[in-house]
C-alpha cells in the first residue's frame, strides 16, 4: 500500500477542520497573535507589542420606546352576506332585479304565485268558526251537568288546533312575499319569472358592504399581543389606507397552519371597498424598548445568529440581536442593554474576545 496518499488526505482533513471549526484560531495565528488567556471560559487575545488592539469605531446608542406592530396579508369580506330563501313553495310571478342593484330592507325581491294558498286560508277559517261553536257549546253542557269535563277539554283543543292552522295558512301567504332582510347590493340576480320555488330554493343573495372586515390570520407567537377592541389599519390592494378596530380574535388556532384568525372593522359607507379583495393589515403591539443603528453594523457569528459587536472594556463581544423594523435612517433592533458602545467599523475585522482600541463616533 503507498503511504504518501494517506498522508495527503490526512493533511487535507486537517487543514479542513482548522478552517471550518477553528477559524478564529486560524485567523489569530496567520496575524501572529499566539498569546492568549481564558477567563471564564471565553478566550480573550491579550494584546503586546506584538499584537496590539485592533482599532475600531463605534457609537453609543441609547435604547428608545418604539412601536412595535405585525403586518398581514389578508382579504376583505363583506360585513353580511346573505342568501334569500323561500319558505314555501311556488313558481315566480315576479320580474328579475338584475345584480349589482342597491336594495333597501323590505323591498320585494321576489313573488311567488299563491296557487291554492287562499283556499287553504278559506278552509282553516271555516273549520275555526266550527272550532269555536263547538267550544261554545260545549262549556254550556258542562255547565248544566249533561256533559263531562273530559270533553270539554277535546274541543278546547281543537279550537286551538284549528286558531294554530289558520295562522299556518296566513304565514304561507305572507311567504309569498320574499323581501330583503337589510339595506344592500344583490350579488346575483332574482329569481327568474317562472321558476320554480321550494323551501331552500335561492331568491337572490345579498351583501352589505356599509362596513367591511378585514380578515387575516396570526402566528401563535403574536396573538397574545393583539387585543379586541384595539385600533388597526389597512391597505387595500388599490393602495388605499383605511383604519377600523379589532373585532375578533379567534381563540382556536386553524389545525393545518396554526394561526389565529383576526378580524378587523373599517367603515364603507359608499361601498367602494369590494368584498373579497386583498389587503395588508396592520395591528399595532405595545411598544418596546430598541436602539437604532445602521443596517451595516449588523453581523453573523459562526453558528450564524444575526447580532453586533459591542465593547465591553475594551474586549469585542458579540451579541445577538432581533430586528424590529426598518427605518429610513437606520433599522431597530432588540436584544442589547440599555445603553451600549456598538461597534461599527471594523466590526468585521474582530472576533469575540479580542482586544480592541476604540473611537467613539458620537451617541446614537
Amino acid at each position: 500500500m503507498k503511504i504518501l496518499p494517506l498522508i495527503t488526505a490526512a493533511l487535507v482533513a486537517l487543514t479542513l477542520y482548522f478552517v471550518v471549526m477553528e477559524r478564529d484560531a486560524l485567523r489569530a495565528f496567520a496575524a501572529g497573535e499566539d498569546v492568549v488567556e481564558v477567563v471564564d471560559e471565553t478566550v480573550i487575545n491579550a494584546p503586546d507589542e506584538d499584537n496590539p488592539p485592533v482599532s475600531v469605531v463605534a457609537m453609543t446608542s441609547v435604547a428608545r420606546t418604539v412601536d412595535n406592530g405585525i403586518v398581514l396579508r389578508g382579504r376583505t369580506e363583506a360585513v353580511r352576506r346573505v342568501d334569500v330563501l323561500a319558505e314555501t313553495t311556488g313558481l315566480v310571478i315576479s320580474e328579475p332585479t338584475r345584480k349589482g342593484s342597491r336594495v333597501e330592507k323590505g323591498q320585494l325581491l321576489c313573488e311567488l304565485d299563491e296557487g291554492t294558498k287562499p283556499a287553504e286560508l278559506a278552509e282553516a277559517r271555516a273549520r275555526l268558526v266550527e272550532a269555536e261553536a263547538n267550544n261554545t257549546a260545549s262549556a254550556k253542557l258542562v255547565e248544566r251537568g249533561f256533559t263531562s269535563e273530559t270533553a270539554a277539554i277535546a274541543r278546547k283543543a281543537q279550537l286551538e288546533s284549528a286558531q294554530a292552522a289558520v295562522k299556518q295558512a296566513e304565514k304561507n301567504i305572507a311567504r309569498l312575499q320574499i323581501t330583503a332582510p337589510f339595506d344592500g347590493l344583490l350579488e346575483s340576480d332574482t329569481a327568474e319569472f317562472g321558476q320554480l320555488l321550494q323551501p331552500g330554493s335561492a331568491c337572490a343573495t345579498i351583501l352589505d358592504l356599509s362596513r367591511i372586515k378585514l380578515v387575516g390570520f396570526v402566528p401563535e407567537k403574536d396573538i397574545s399581543g393583539i387585543r379586541v377592541g384595539g385600533p388597526a389599519a389597512g391597505r387595500l390592494i388599490s393602495g388605499e389606507d383605511v383604519t377600523g378596530i379589532v373585532t375578533f380574535a379567534s381563540r382556536s388556532a386553524d389545525a393545518q397552519t396554526r394561526t389565529f384568525r383576526i378580524e378587523v372593522e373599517v367603515n364603507n359607507p359608499d361601498g367602494l371597498i369590494r368584498d373579497g379583495s386583498t389587503a395588508e393589515i396592520m395591528i399595532p403591539l405595545d411598544g418596546v424598548k430598541a436602539h437604532l443603528l445602521p443596517q451595516s453594523a449588523l453581523t453573523l457569528d459562526d453558528n450564524g445568529r444575526l447580532g453586533v459587536r459591542i465593547d465591553v472594556d475594551g474586549v469585542a463581544r458579540f451579541n445577538e440581536v432581533s430586528v424590529i423594523r426598518d427605518a429610513a435612517d437606520g433599522i431597530w433592533v432588540s436584544g442589547l442593554p440599555d445603553e451600549v458602545d456598538v461597534i461599527v467599523v471594523g466590526q468585521d475585522f474582530v472576533t469575540d474576545g479580542r482586544a480592541i482600541d476604540v473611537t467613539l463616533r458620537g451617541d446614537g
